[in-house]
């Protein structure tokens, strides 16, 4: 059985690993999650990737935005904003509250956050095995510039949700990440697996983000499996969301060519682009980097499964080459 190891973000990487289950029905996935987008609010502790994979895998995600619940509603929300409790810019619904109640409690219990995903897990069924990146605290911020306070930094949730990353980025900063450890499983995985793959998620805040939990990086580059990402970046625009404003500011370019040297060929083994970035592939290429270029819209199962399935097969002629 072949065993894939899948660093995943939120939307992006969740319906990629939809595709990946379609083109891999029998292999052994395991997701290892970011949780620098965590943030508690209404003494909750929220975790939104984890969540947007566990609900998009088990058939429960709001399939038109790609977050949330299907068949919300927002009493609960609106009854706090009667209350004059915020923040009312976090749309948690009704459904997602007792998600995040149920976490909250069995935190609070001493559970750690591993164990409690696994047992949210039991509920959704994902048919993958979901691990978040750390059980340790890490919450991602972005240091702008405000009118009042000058330069400051925000939790990435307020940057990216109230904000809609509308100011300049000047860096982006997983706090506490430096301290954090990777949470139980995570290293076992990446050292027993036959692929490893970096979905087309953000590369700064959701991959990145898992990147840098110590031990997690220096674990894949020393796994000797190929490493095949995928490009966010098709004809140097994010596919979705705002990647280019944190792409700025950690001085990376918004193309297929310089989000694959931001990953390094000492990291990244192969690389997907799309079509219309086909000239990218040499430029790829001369930094070490196996690159193909296919198509990476994720229109609809069958797309993303194809996508999935070159991934692998990218890795499959990589594998081969090196072996004995």
């Amino acid at each position: 059985m072949q065993r894939i190891v899948v660093l995943a973000g939120g939307t992006g990487g969740a319906r990629f690993l939809r595709g990946l289950k379609l083109a891999a029905p029998e292999a052994e996935i395991t997701v290892v999650g970011n949780t620098g987008d965590d943030i508690h609010l209404f003494g909750l502790k929220v975790c939104p990737d984890l969540d947007t994979v566990m609900y998009t895998l088990g058939g429960g995600i709001h399939e038109e935005q790609g977050w949330g619940r299907a068949d919300e509603s927002f009493a609960v929300k609106e009854e706090l904003a009667a209350y004059g409790v915020g923040p009312e810019w976090f749309g948690l619904g009704d459904r997602d509250f007792a998600t995040h109640i149920v976490r909250t409690q069995m935190m609070a219990a001493g559970f750690p956050l591993s164990a409690v995903t696994e047992a949210l897990c039991r509920r959704w069924e994902p048919g993958v095995r979901l691990l978040p990146m750390t059980d340790d605290r890490v919450e991602t911020h972005v240091l702008i510039d405000t009118e009042d306070e000058g330069r400051k930094a925000i939790h990435f949730q307020e940057y990216w949700v109230r904000l809609r990353a509308e100011p300049t980025a000047h860096a982006v900063v997983p706090v506490g990440a430096d301290k954090a450890e990777p949470a139980p499983g995570v290293l076992a995985a990446i050292g027993s697996a036959d692929v490893i793959v970096f979905p087309p998620s953000n590369p700064v805040v959701s991959v990145g983000t898992i990147l840098a939990v110590p031990g997690v990086r220096e674990a894949i580059a020393a796994a000797g499996v190929p490493v095949v990402g995928l490009s966010p970046i098709v004809g140097g625009a994010p596919v979705r969301g705002m990647a280019d404003k944190v792409l700025a500011a950690v001085g990376v370019e918004a193309t297929a060519a310089a989000v694959a040297a931001h990953y390094g060929s000492g990291l990244l083994d192969g690389w997907l682009v799309d079509t219309a970035d086909a000239d990218a592939v040499p430029v790829v290429e001369a930094d070490g980097i196996r690159c193909r270029a296919v198509p990476l819209m994720m229109t609809d199962a069958d797309a993303t499964a194809a996508m999935a399935r070159a991934a692998l097969e990218l890795a499959g002629e990589l594998t081969a080459e090196v072996a004995p």
